[in-house]
């Protein structure tokens, strides 16, 4: 492998949002002027595994390719491709089900998270969820995977997979790359504009929590204007920040926003009301993400041009991936 390779992707279920452009999108645009190979996928088998809507995953799956588009990833740099029309990912995932011990599943703390009390019910494919994710990666030979910090337990355990691969199968030599985590930027964890101790979601039963990529200026003035603060000034440093969870999200995600620090956007704004500073973060948002909204509108109305860069990076994917599997499945003493 000549260059580094980048493996990463996001579900098509909902709207993807301001957290997602922040904790992820906008970093992607930067890693493709750097020297990795880029490929970006709509996760769409992740998707189904909590439940979906037959009738709109089709679109979902176009619409996130509209939104890496416009968000800035150029499709002639970058692969992007939906991980459905790569059956080397399924294919691999099975063979990789063969050597992951039950033990790493029980301590994946996210599947505890979305199964809650109804754990009995939830689906094998929630549960086996990071086991497919290893097989996305691996099946690249992906050498980093920009992750969000409540990802990085589940690359630990793709790290896990490939070493033990590795061990068994291939004589202790590096068949499989151990990928690693890249953890990029301010907004590393948006919040919900409701409350700080949550995420921001695409999930969250109120679309108050979030700010859409489709939202328009005057849906963000109107969520940045009721996002949950408290009555004491904006703080002017991190340590002010404890116990003040909205009011550090509403930081980072300006922050982020402005290319800055957190230290300097609380030395700018610090002391001020959160009026004020609630309009200053309307006007940079409204800025940064009505080209995108833009963009997006535009790609989703052209289906055929959507589905070019989905065809053309698919082909792509197979090429990288099919050698992968079937060099698996010699290594494993499967006929072939």
């Amino acid at each position: 492998m000549t260059k580094k390779r980048i493996l990463s992707g996001m579900q098509p279920t909902n709207q993807l949002h301001l957290g997602n452009y922040l904790g992820a999108l906008r970093n992607w645009v930067k890693l493709q002027e750097e020297d990795y190979e880029c490929l970006f996928c709509a996760v769409d088998l992740h998707a189904i595994t909590n439940g979906h809507n037959p009738a709109v995953l089709a679109k979902a799956t176009r619409e996130i390719a509209a939104a890496y588009v416009a968000a800035g990833i150029n499709p002639d740099k970058c692969t992007i491709f939906a991980q459905s029309a790569v059956p080397a990912h399924t294919e691999l995932m099975w063979l990789f089900t063969s050597m992951t011990p039950l033990g790493w599943l029980n301590r994946m703390t996210q599947f505890k998270e979305k199964a809650g009390k109804k754990r009995d019910n939830a689906s094998l494919g929630l549960y086996s969820y990071p086991v497919l994710m290893a097989a996305d990666i691996l099946v690249y030979n992906a050498s980093h995977v920009p992750v969000g910090e409540d990802q990085k337990q589940h690359l630990e355990l793709a790290r896990e997979i490939a070493g033990t691969f590795n061990h068994r199968y291939a004589k202790d030599e590096d068949f499989f790359t151990l990928p690693e985590p890249m953890i990029m930027g301010e907004a590393t964890r948006v919040m919900s504009l409701r409350d700080g101790t949550s995420k921001m979601s695409k999930s969250a039963v109120s679309d108050m929590t979030r700010i859409n990529l489709t939202d328009d200026a005057d849906l963000i003035a109107q969520k940045f204007k009721k996002a949950k603060t408290d009555a004491l000034p904006v703080p002017a440093s991190k340590e002010e920040c404890e116990d003040r969870a909205e009011a550090k999200n509403l930081i980072t995600i300006y922050a982020a926003l402005a290319d800055k620090s957190f230290d300097e956007v609380a030395a700018e704004f610090g002391g001020k009301g959160f009026g004020d500073f609630k309009k200053a973060l309307t006007d940079l948002a409204v800025e940064k993400l009505t080209p995108i909204t833009s963009r997006m509108n535009e790609l989703m109305s052209d289906e055929a041009e959507i589905d070019r860069i989905l065809y053309k990076g698919a082909e792509r994917a197979n090429e990288l991936a099919i050698p992968v599997v079937k060099k698996t499945k010699e290594l494993m003493g499967f006929w072939a």
